[in-house]
């Protein structure tokens, strides 16, 4: 039976943008009727397939903060009145569980299922916050389905919010192996950016740029690294935290060795031929963004935290977190053998794929719908 999926998302080049993206493309491909609903196109969705909603987010003078929550609930209930849905699905808890269980509400016995799949900060940070928690935990509590990519967050969510860890399904994050995939390797696409005559391995970082990413720490390691190795560093994405990175590359004498390209999707051919990704998180409940440099053939160099051991396994170095000096060791002393630490992510990365994890999801909607369907026939 083919399902009629609403996704609801943040657009951006986050882990959960970046999954919804991915999982909605994955859905289409199965021959299911996938529409992204986000406040704009996201960046991984220009694809044939997948239908598009935008969110219209009101503004007003009266208003400190536009009211987003409000919006995706009325966008929700515009969409089901107007269409078939069987599942909405939701990525990122905060506000989406509560427009998730108002839309429901409002729609009544015509309302799909809403799933509301957690990412991380949205449990590990934001929800633990006095203004948001109790609300939160009450919208997860009344959700019909509720994921998480990761042991490590199932668990943390389970003791914030008061829920049972059972009733939340491990699925984990995933990676498309073919667009993420490794090349012989060689330097020359890095030519055009640091000039001719530009030698030393390549380090790799793709993120947000959000204070919990700590990209300053980047800066820091580099430093540390080239003391030993003529390493160059290649930054990809933007956020609040990116004029404070450069401006610390320019303290630490780093700016000739170091390139930030912005948000871009055509990253894929850079991790190819990185001779190593860092990954400097004070917090990571899975590491989407090292995923796809280990299905790249690339390994990864980062801190221990949060689920992030569980995806790199031993395809890379990890360190106790905050540890610069440490991480700038670990990665000195693997870079001679990135060829071989290489093999290993690919390996490592081809448990995630996501063609595997795409048919997981697909039979847990199964199940919440029959689950749904056996409730309302008792």
């Amino acid at each position: 039976m083919t399902l009629a999926i609403a996704v609801v998302c943040y657009p951006g080049l986050g882990g959960s943008g970046v999954i919804a993206s991915e999982l909605a493309r994955g859905m289409a491909a199965r021959g299911h009727d996938v529409t992204v609903v986000a406040t704009a196109m996201p960046q991984r969705l220009r694809v044939n397939g997948v239908k598009f909603e935008p969110i219209e987010v009101p503004t007003s003078p009266v208003f400190e903060h536009a009211p987003y929550g409000l919006a995706v609930t009325c966008k929700l209930v515009e969409l089901a009145k107007r269409k078939h849905l069987d599942v909405v699905h939701l990525h990122y808890a905060i506000p989406h569980a509560s427009s998730a269980m108002m839309a429901a509400q409002m729609l009544g016995a015509n309302a799909p299922a809403m799933i509301v799949t957690l990412h991380g900060t949205d449990v590990t940070r934001l929800g633990a916050h006095p203004g948001v928690h109790a609300a939160t935990a009450f919208a997860l509590a009344a959700c019909d389905g509720l994921t998480a990519p990761s042991r490590f967050l199932r668990d943390e969510a389970a003791t914030l919010f008061d829920l049972c860890a059972d009733r939340i399904a491990v699925i984990s994050n995933f990676v498309d192996i073919s667009r993420f995939a490794p090349a012989a390797r060689d330097r020359s696409p890095f030519a055009p950016l640091f000039g001719p005559g530009s030698e030393g391995p390549v380090l790799v970082h793709v993120s947000n740029f959000r204070p919990i990413k700590r990209p300053a720490d980047l800066m820091e390691v580099l430093a540390r690294v080239r003391r030993d190795v003529p390493a160059r560093m290649v930054l990809v994405g933007d956020g609040p935290e990116h004029a404070s990175t450069v401006v610390r590359a320019r303290e630490l004498d780093l700016t000739d060795h170091v390139r930030f390209l912005g948000r871009r999707d055509d990253f894929a051919p850079l991790l190819a031929h990185a001779d190593g990704f860092v990954l400097t998180s004070d917090s990571e409940s899975f590491g989407v963004a090292a995923l796809e440099a280990l299905a790249s053939g690339t390994p990864v160099f980062g801190y221990s935290v949060g689920g992030v051991p569980d995806v790199v396994g031993d395809a890379g170095v990890l360190v106790p977190r905050g540890d610069v000096d440490a991480l700038a060791r670990a990665i000195v002393t693997a870079l001679p053998a990135a060829g071989e630490l290489g093999k290993m992510a690919r390996a490592r990365a081809e448990k995630f794929d996501g063609r595997r994890v795409v048919a997981s999801y697909e039979d847990y909607f199964r199940r919440v719908l029959a689950a749904r369907a056996a409730k309302d026939a008792s």
